[in-house]
């Protein structure tokens, strides 16, 4: 046997090589920074050596950089969740703040809506009411002569309307809303004035001295339409007032009546 022969299998035990050792530092950190569990750095590759080189290849190492990695996830996370948090809650109140504008106009535009509609139905009565307005065709006077009184004066055989007290030249006015239908000689009736009203009823004034309205012009209540005389078949100075059905001779109504009917008091 030479000298310094040795026998096969046996001698020192060589080493982990250095690229061996760095591998099995990075697969402990990896471990660590996906299962967080430090236990498994206790890796064969590093207990084969007890001999290790340097500090950032052993265990303790890979546990702060760990450590680090896990923590600047979590902080990175949180801040995730904070932000998300902050960008609903401000979704919800765009959201809110919306509902409510849109709640509030319904409510402005309902509430102008029923303003405008009882305007218009104020309005709409206002107009009936005036359409509807009827006066005495005289002012401060009194009836003389009734309707229906008998007597020679009057062709029918009775007072086919009332007579107006009412020395000559005073105003005579229409009793409400219409359209004259005659305006001039009316035979007995002397110069006198006839108006077809908004209800389909007319009445005649007899006896006019002067008339102030044409036929086909629209009259009001009150509206001067003429001046009492005593033209025509008249004993003196009055007004004849007639209400009728139509506008023909024959179709008188009680004038009183009528004139009640509408609201004015004699």
């Amino acid at each position: 046997m030479a000298f310094g022969s040795r026998p096969a299998g046996t001698g020192k035990h060589r080493g982990s090589s250095r690229l061996s050792k760095k591998t099995a530092g990075y697969a402990g950190i990896a471990a660590i920074a996906t299962t967080g569990v430090v236990g498994s750095l206790a890796a064969p590759a590093f207990a084969a050596d007890n001999h290790s080189s340097s500090a950032p290849e052993n265990g303790l190492g890979a546990v702060v950089v760990a450590e680090d990695l896990a923590g600047d996830i979590q902080d990175q996370a949180e801040s995730q969740q904070r932000a998300a948090e902050h960008a609903a809650a401000k979704a919800q109140a765009e959201a809110d703040a919306k509902q409510k504008a849109a709640e509030a106009k319904r409510l402005a535009e309902a509430k102008a809506k029923a303003e405008r509609e009882a305007a218009e139905r104020a309005a709409r009565e206002e107009e009936r009411k005036r359409l509807n307005t009827f006066v005495s065709p005289l002012d401060d006077s009194y009836v003389s002569t009734q309707y229906k009184a008998g007597g020679g004066m009057w062709s029918s055989g009775s007072h086919t309307g009332i007579d107006f007290h009412a020395a000559s030249g005073t105003s005579v006015q229409a009793v409400g809303f219409g359209t004259v239908v005659e305006a001039g000689w009316g035979g007995a009736y002397g110069n006198n004035v006839v108006i077809k009203h908004n209800d389909g009823t007319f009445t005649q004034y007899g006896h006019l001295s002067s008339l102030n309205v044409s036929v086909g012009q629209q009259v009001t209540p009150g509206q001067q339409i003429g001046l009492s005389g005593s033209t025509g078949n008249s004993s003196g100075p009055h007004l004849h007032f007639e209400a009728r059905t139509g506008s023909q001779y024959g179709s008188d109504i009680d004038p009183i009546a009528y004139l009640r009917s509408h609201g004015v008091s004699l």
